[in-house]
């Protein structure tokens, strides 16, 4: 492609060297670079592109997207922008020719329930037509899996992927849209045809810095939406995004529980292997619909995925017998299958919200006690690791303190920050710095009809330390140890 229809409506502060120059592909990486590509340079938090031109020259960069003075008449083409970051939407946007147009684009975000309501979703819309997939658990491009770092990649990714969807005959993509994505422009010039909202809670305050505007950043999202926004309005932050974008031209779609909505779930029973709920909606629609997953957050997840079928015209009686075949997410609630007869879940919740969800659900079903194993990250808002701490211990017969990727923090100090939130007088607790021991723990104390959710980790297969990431799986662990077991 022409570097002249890659910088179509850039503003292009200088070009110097060849314009008539054929690139082959965009990247931001000196060690991706391939033949004829563009090098993007770009700013990142602890990295300057602008330091690697020469490495990507090397490995066969014709052109360099720059916002410094590094640029020299020296055969190759130097475009200076006033930011590089500001414009990669366009630059990935014309060099892939706008896949997102070609695609139902469907983007997920909240606090909790994204990577659930985007799976559940996907693997509805797949018996359909092929449908691509972006979120925390990888990327699916409709042939091939791959591994996604960030829950929502840079732009120039998602471009790629989206466009790789396409020439895979995708008619879908579902995406789950983090509120750092939103605040840091990763999804600009993406035409999204639907947004979901799943509900809002507490985190990642260390960066939005205030509540208001890490809600204001999920909110953005309905506003780049062209056929429907879809909203949980049980959540009060979602009855405030609501009457924020409710005056567009895109209709709203309501779900929930508690309040009156588009489609809503009554009289819900919870089940220690099944979850049952009656579900209303448009044109007198009641129908009872029993889940393979427990839980009542699984009903606000398959609400939502039940309003995108709707929206999508899709036929309401095949979505309910697809939702009663849904099985849970990998690390979302999860069983640990075994031969001993120990229920075991693990769930990837990390936050205050969605330990109280899932502890609630359990407490609502359990026949003997629970045992909860948690830790929290390090370098993360340790405003929530004493609210963490509390929220266990209330729900909790035995709670295992652990660690859980401190990364640069010392697990000791993680720890007594969570203690913090603990009533020591209680002998309900118990300090085991060593996750996989707390985990051999809990297995070992566990009787019949006990509960043992292990939280923290969900689908992760690592633990950080420092610079070092080790294997490590909650789930493989907790099965090595049953196997240990007489």
């Amino acid at each position: 492609m022409k570097l002249e229809h890659i910088l179509k409506s850039m503003e292009i502060v200088s070009i110097l060297g060849p314009k008539d120059v054929e690139i082959k592909g965009l990247e931001y990486d000196s060690r991706n670079v391939k033949k004829d590509e563009l090098f993007v340079c770009i700013n990142g938090t602890n990295v300057d592109g602008h330091n690697f031109i020469e490495c990507a020259k090397q490995k066969g960069a014709v052109a360099f997207l720059i916002d410094k003075s590094v640029e020299k008449d020296d055969g190759f083409t130097y475009i200076k922008v006033k930011n590089t970051n500001d414009v990669l939407s366009i630059l990935s946007k014309n060099f892939y020719e706008n896949p997102s147009e070609k695609l139902n684009l469907i983007g997920v975000t909240g606090t909790n329930g994204k990577t659930s309501v985007a799976t559940f979703l996907k693997e509805i819309l797949s018996k359909e037509a092929p449908c691509g997939f972006i979120g925390t658990t990888g990327i699916y491009d409709g042939k091939n899996y791959y591994d996604n770092k960030n829950t929502t990649p840079n732009n120039m990714e998602i471009q790629k992927n989206l466009s790789r969807m396409y020439e895979n005959n995708c008619k879908y993509c579902v995406m789950e849209v983090s509120s750092h994505a939103l605040s840091l422009k990763r999804v600009e010039n993406l035409f999204y045809k639907i947004g979901i909202f799943t509900n809002l809670t507490e985190d990642h305050l260390d960066f939005h810095k205030t509540f208001e505007n890490y809600r204001k950043a999920k909110e953005s999202l309905f506003f780049m939406t062209s056929k429907a926004n879809i909203i949980n309005i049980d959540d009060i932050n979602g009855r405030i995004i609501l009457e924020n974008v409710k005056k567009l031209r895109v209709p709203c779609i309501t779900y929930g529980i508690n309040y009156d909505a588009t489609f809503k779930g009554e009289d819900v029973k919870l089940y220690d292997d099944k979850t049952v709920f009656t579900l209303k909606g448009p044109n007198n629609l009641k129908s009872e619909i029993t889940l393979n997953m427990v839980g009542q957050f699984t009903v606000y997840n398959v609400l939502a995925v039940i309003c995108a079928c709707y929206v999508l015209n899709m036929d309401i009686n095949e979505t309910i017998e697809d939702i009663s075949q849904l099985k849970s997410v990998s690390g979302r609630f999860e069983k640990v299958k075994n031969d001993k007869n120990l229920n075991i879940f693990v769930d990837y919740a990390h936050t205050p919200d969605a330990l109280d969800n899932v502890l609630k659900s359990i407490k609502s079903f359990v026949k003997g006690k629970i045992i909860t194993v948690f830790g929290c990250g390090g370098n993360r808002e340790k405003e929530k690791r004493p609210i963490m701490g509390q929220i266990s211990q209330k729900y909790s017969d035995l709670t295992i303190i652990t660690s859980d990727n401190p990364r640069y923090e010392n697990p000791e100090n993680i720890i007594k920050d969570i203690l913090e939130g603990i009533d020591r007088s209680k002998d309900d607790y118990l300090i085991i710095e060593d996750r996989k021991e707390a985990i051999r723990e809990s297995i070992y104390r566990a009787r019949k009809g006990d509960i043992i959710l292990i939280a923290g980790k969900g689908h992760e297969n690592y633990q950080i330390v420092n610079d070092n990431i080790f294997e490590f799986d909650d789930k493989q662990v907790a099965k090595e140890i049953i196997n240990e077991m007489n």
